[in-house]
């Protein structure tokens, strides 16, 4: 794959190359396309299609990083759109989960609590966007305790 197809992919359509938090527009523009999308889908697709998402991320990511000579760059946002979603993966599809789901991913992804930032490390595509996965498990998974016991 030619580096501008991978930069065009991870950066989702350029919308990390827009030059203030390019992560949170990327968040902001999963949480929409969620919104929209979510209703023709039943949760394993949507489940499935993420996964697929995570692996293009992976191999985009990693052309990025070899050939550019960079760790990850703030310009990939294709794991912020992978995190994000796996965030929303059980919540009822509500402006309030939505953005809850968005601002707990942030958070995370943000911070990068224990092995958070121990996943960021790893090399290649790997590094990029694991460290959203565990970020968007970990908001997902306090969304739903809320969901499940509120």
């Amino acid at each position: 794959m030619k580096l501008k197809l991978a930069d065009f992919i991870a950066t989702v359509f350029k919308i990390g190359t827009l030059p203030i938090a390019p992560g949170t527009f990327g968040s902001l523009a999963a949480l929409g396309v969620w919104f929209w999308i979510y209703p023709y889908f039943t949760r394993p697709i949507f489940i499935i299609l993420t996964i697929i998402i995570l692996a293009v991320g992976v191999y985009t990511s990693t052309i990025i990083e070899r050939k550019t000579k960079e760790v990850d760059p703030s310009r990939i946002v294709i794991d912020e759109w992978v995190g994000q979603w796996i965030a929303l993966w059980f919540v009822p599809q509500t402006l309030a989960f939505g953005f809850a789901a968005f601002i707990l991913f942030r958070v995370f992804d943000i911070w990068k609590p224990g092995p958070i930032r121990k996943l960021d490390k790893l090399q290649n595509g790997w590094g990029v966007m694991l460290d959203d996965v565990a970020a968007g498990l970990l908001a997902g998974l306090i969304l739903f305790g809320y969901k499940m016991y509120a």
